[in-house]
């Protein structure tokens, strides 16, 4: 699989021709799933009992769920309930706190997800966050990242998103992760791939993950963040949606030169178009959107950047609605891009906030495993051939 972008639809579908994953119960608005019971010869209530043991429930063996007949437990779980994807390598860090799954889908492709749990303390109520992968691989070539090396396979289903999450929160209320029973507070589709390149799905997981159950898992929208490097078409259709999810945009320069070899889609919608973008999505939603920003060792982490950036910012309206988050790389095996020196991530910052940015730099998990979003993925055989 080739490392450039390939055909891309601008507005925000990537095109990749591979057989679909079977469809799943996940991949039914709570109205199709219903037909879908119909369609069945069961009767149409069954259809909320299915949904409240998997989601509300969290159980994901149809023969546990006694309110339904056992003839019709078989029926349903040939029907809607195939297996999307299977864990196959596992690595912890953070003293558990970290754990990071490869998954093999039906096609052999090979993800990842994250659960990351911060404890409770003096500053903080405690929460875990997962993160999830929308497509198997990416296109978007950003020569920093292990995911963008490998190139992209194939957007991921609905039901295969949403699965991550579901798998997630059902290993936390049973308590099968370091720290005891929990559950997902928040959910950032930051994983492997471009969200807005995938983003049917993408809206439809994270609608999911939002309903209240029985239909999804109840997570909050402002408990969503879904990222993107600057699909701007799509950025704008996110806005008028009506879910008020957190908007991250991968900036990682705030110059046009650099953000083109950093950034390749850059050269499609450059660093004001997206800034536009994510202006208008504020706007819209009233959500602050977060300006994500990996710093790179002599390449992007100059004062002069950090200065330039502000400006940038500043120039748009009540620029009060970003927030700058400030990501030290996780370097991959192998490559010439690491981390900032501390010196320069300080003085990073501090010109920021001496503009009055809004700035913070962000806690970096998993340094001592495959942490960088599609190296476990690439270690485990994830660049089908």
């Amino acid at each position: 699989m080739s490392s450039t972008t390939g055909p891309i639809d601008l507005t925000g579908e990537l095109v990749a021709s591979r057989r679909r994953p079977p469809t799943h119960w996940m991949d039914l608005t709570p109205e199709q799933r219903v037909e879908s019971i119909i369609g069945l010869g069961l009767p149409a209530y069954r259809a909320r009992q299915v949904s409240y043991q998997w989601f509300g429930r969290l159980d994901p063996v149809p023969a546990n769920w006694t309110d339904l007949p056992a003839a019709s437990r078989q029926q349903v779980s040939e029907a809607f309930f195939p297996t999307l994807l299977t864990p196959i390598r596992q690595q912890t860090a953070d003293t558990g706190l970290t754990t990071k799954t490869a998954w093999r889908a039906f096609d052999g492709a090979v993800i990842e997800s994250v659960i990351m749990r911060y404890p409770q303390g003096p500053d903080s109520p405690g929460r875990t966050t997962v993160c999830i992968s929308s497509q198997a691989g990416c296109g978007m070539a950003c020569p920093f990242c292990a995911t963008g090396q490998g190139g992209l396979q194939r957007n991921l289903s609905a039901g295969e998103i949403t699965w991550q999450v579901h798998d997630a929160a059902r290993r936390l209320a049973a308590g099968e992760l370091p720290g005891g029973p929990g559950r997902v507070n928040n959910i950032v589709f930051m994983g492997m791939g471009e969200p807005m390149a995938n983003y049917n799905a993408v809206l439809a997981a994270a609608r999911q993950v939002h309903a209240a159950a029985p239909d999804g898992l109840g997570i909050g929208a402002r408990g969503l963040t879904v990222s993107t490097v600057g699909m701007v078409p799509r950025m704008r259709q996110l806005a008028d949606e009506d879910l008020p999810v957190t908007l991250a945009l991968s900036l990682h320069a705030p110059d046009d030169e650099l953000r083109d070899e950093l950034v390749p889609l850059n050269r499609h919608f450059n660093v004001d178009a997206v800034l536009d973008a994510a202006w208008y999505y504020a706007s819209r939603s009233k959500r602050r959107v977060s300006i994500e920003y990996i710093l790179i060792k002599d390449i992007n982490d100059q004062a002069g950047r950090a200065d330039l950036l502000a400006r940038r910012l500043k120039a748009r309206g009540d620029w009060g609605w970003f927030h700058v988050n400030l990501i030290p790389l996780n370097p991959t095996p192998g490559s010439k891009w690491t981390a900032s020196r501390p010196k320069d991530e300080r003085a990073f910052v501090q010109h920021l906030e001496r503009a009055g940015v809004p700035v913070t730099v962000r806690d970096t998990r998993g340094r001592e495993i495959d942490g960088a979003c599609g190296q476990l993925a690439a270690r485990t055989g994830a660049v089908a051939r």
